[in-house]
């Protein structure tokens, strides 16, 4: 419990000013209100009363082990190794109370032999069961539990991989971490894995209000709301509409688990609140380096049940090129996490939802001990075993600037040696990003002892930096790599440009959704309207008889350009593939030029689709360039703005264009399903690079 001086107790309470500011989004100035509020509900949070003395206790019950350090109890079975039980505060289990006790708290993991997976089944869903229990540290400090399962070979419906699954509970502290150490060794048979995480579900009727981020935080509907007749799925199972849901406000609305989704270098403490009780309970993810894909990755996070969840490794929003797929005696090892679950407090007189805030704080606590040193695997090395790099990252562009340009911004990293990009479809090593200053200086701490290469994107400018040198990273190493340049794709000056080279689609026309299925959410928040269910819709209703024609002197991409190449729905129930025209013209100053120019496209996401490119005509067959079928994004369905970054150059002849109007056709064909389509992140037309020198 915290203590509060009279006049901040006084501050905190008068006529709901607080509230009202949160709710009014004016979260800066809450903030700075009630700093010194956090200040001592993290220190009296993080620490037991002076007048009291807390022991850390290890009890044995029947098929459980209990730890209890005086703020909290910890209950998991044994020797399984299910969460089934967090008293705190006075609730006797803030966790899920219906249903079988391995359904509130556990890891798990989906995989599947390679050839074994039906269309009908997505793989076989494994709770990661374990078979023994040993305590591998107990002392006054702290109690670390190891629950295990050794693969046996004679065995074929278990994932070919030993699991140890730990939990580790500190003197005290308010919350307790949780890690896996996952290793196959040499000779075990080819295994795919779809997605790995730890899953905590809580009391529905006591956690009300979840939040993620500052702008995306609300009361939430309960899981019974999605169930029929008071709910109703739409196109697909995980959107419901809310028709008669138990609290009234929820009416009508939407539910999607996907609305909620997060990049991975942006998940760093979600959760939920008790507002009745003014309890919270969050996870915090102090360092992304054990996740898939890079820091661009999207994975959920908290969504109706109440459900948390930290996920490690998904397919999500990239498809079946991120199944984690091992070769046959392809040894491998991977600890992921640890995390920590952290359950937070205020008196009865303080609004609850500030919790978010301590929060927030106790994240940044976590993020300055990270690496921890309380593990005792030698799998997690503490921070002097790890290594740094330190460098400059330059842009050359001589179409922009004779000088370089610092990378403002920009995301370096460090991931296993492979191709330009790769480090977004990796999944088996481990990944260390850092974003540069504003004069592109950067630093990568706390990398792990291994083999990298080094990779960059820099917003502003195309494709991606690769550094393929192969950097062996030793403990206490420190690496200095000076200053580094990156040259993007350019052959010549630019004839014309839409959108902004982010890769996503924000920048783009967006609409406002059917006003039928709506998040209230995400009604007036500009920066998340994408994330409305059904807007793939909004295409047809748009342009009813005629594709989008897109003029580059006249329209404004923010208005004009819709954010996503869509199919359009027939009268009869089918689907047809769409073709955008960019319109532009050409003045007698370049009517005499030779060569090609250059057309780049770079694309935000594709989900099962095909980009044709033509020039003047339309229908002349075959295209002047193609993609070919790319991507399993999902990301239109899943209420994304990215996916997958795409980069092509396609040369377009100067004799295929002309003195005034000039078109060019994009077309996407494919067309059995409303979710196939594209998103373009940024397209620009070059001239020949003689243009340069002649001016």
């Amino acid at each position: 419990m915290f203590l509060f001086s009279s006049h901040v107790l006084h501050l905190v309470t008068t006529t709901g000013h607080q509230r009202q500011l949160l709710r009014q989004r004016g979260w800066m100035i809450a903030l700075i209100m009630f700093l010194s509020l956090f200040e001592i509900a993290i220190s009296q949070n993080q620490s037991c009363d002076p007048e009291s003395t807390q022991v850390l206790q290890l009890l044995y019950q029947d098929g459980h082990v209990v730890i209890d350090n005086g703020i909290f109890q910890l209950t998991l079975s044994n020797p399984e190794g299910f969460v089934t039980g967090v008293k705190y505060n006075g609730i006797e289990n803030v966790l899920a109370y219906t249903g079988h006790e391995n359904d509130r708290g556990y890891w798990d993991l989906v995989w599947n032999f390679p050839g074994k997976k039906t269309k009908k089944t997505k793989g076989t869903l494994d709770r990661i069961e374990a078979t023994k229990m040993e305590v591998i540290t107990q002392n006054d400090e702290q109690i670390e539990i190891s629950f295990s399962r050794t693969w046996n070979a004679s065995s074929n419906v278990t994932v070919p991989v030993n699991i140890d699954k730990r939990f580790v509970v500190l003197l005290n502290s308010s919350g307790f971490y949780s890690y896996a150490i996952f290793e196959r060794l040499q000779g075990w048979p080819a295994v795919e894995i779809d997605n790995i995480r730890l899953a905590i579900k809580l009391d529905k009727d006591k956690f009300d209000y979840m939040a993620i981020s500052d702008e995306r935080q609300r009361y939430m509907p309960l899981p019974d709301d999605r169930i029929p007749p008071r709910g109703k799925p739409l196109a697909y199972p995980e959107a419901v509409q809310l028709l008669d849901p138990i609290e009234p406000e929820f009416k009508g609305e939407v539910d999607d688990k996907y609305e909620y989704s997060m990049e991975s270098k942006d998940i760093k403490v979600h959760g939920w609140i008790s507002t009745n009780d003014s309890v919270g309970f969050w996870q915090i993810t102090p360092s992304n380096e054990f996740r898939s894909a890079g820091p661009l990755k999207q994975f959920l996070g908290s969504h109706v049940g109440p459900t948390n969840l930290a996920i490690f490794h998904s397919t999500h929003y990239v498809g079946a090129e991120l199944i984690m797929s091992f070769e046959e005696g392809e040894a491998w090892k991977k600890v992921f996490g640890p995390v920590f679950i952290y359950l937070n407090s205020f008196p009865k007189e303080v609004d609850p939802l500030l919790l978010w805030h301590e929060a927030k704080n106790q994240t940044k606590i976590e993020e300055e001990k990270w690496p921890y040193n309380f593990t005792t695997s030698s799998d997690f090395p503490a921070s002097d075993q790890r290594g740094s790099f330190t460098g400059r990252l330059l842009v050359r562009d001589r179409y922009i600037s004779s000088e370089e340009i610092p990378a403002n911004g920009s995301y370096v990293g460090l991931a296993s040696p492979g191709d330009v990009g790769s480090w977004q479809r990796e999944y088996k090593g481990y990944q260390f990003w850092s974003k540069a200053d504003e004069e592109g200086y950067f630093c990568i701490n706390n990398v792990r002892s291994g083999r990298y290469n080094l990779y960059a994107f820099v917003p502003g400018f195309i494709g991606d930096y690769h550094n393929d040198t192969v950097f062996d990273v030793s403990p206490g190493s420190n690496i200095c790599l000076g200053e580094l340049v990156y040259e993007p794709p350019r052959d010549g000056p630019t004839l014309w440009e839409i959108g902004v080279p982010d890769r996503t689609a924000a920048e783009f026309y967006i609409p406002d959704p059917n006003p039928m299925f709506v998040n209230k959410l995400y009604v007036n928040s500009s920066d998340n309207k994408y994330r409305q269910y059904g807007l793939w819709e909004r295409y047809s209703e748009l342009y009813p008889d005629e594709d989008m024609v897109y003029d580059v002197d006249v329209d404004d991409y923010s208005k004009d350009w819709f954010y996503m190449q869509v199919t359009r729905k027939r009268d009869d129930g089918g689907y047809n593939g769409t073709t955008w025209e960019i319109k532009f013209e050409f003045d007698d100053q370049v009517t005499n030029l030779t060569g090609d120019f250059k057309l780049r496209i770079a694309l935000a996401t594709s989900n099962v689709a095909e980009l044709q490119v033509r020039v003047k005509d339309v229908s002349v067959d075959p295209p002047l360039f193609t993609t070919g079928q790319i991507g399993k994004d999902n990301t239109i369905a899943r209420h994304g703005i990215h996916g997958l970054y795409w980069l092509y150059s396609v040369n377009v002849p100067a004799s295929s264009l002309g003195l005034g109007c000039n078109s060019i056709y994009l077309t996407q064909p494919l067309a059995i399903s409303p979710f196939q389509g594209l998103m373009y992140d940024y397209i620009r037309l070059e001239y020949p690079d003689s243009v340069y020198h002649i001016t």
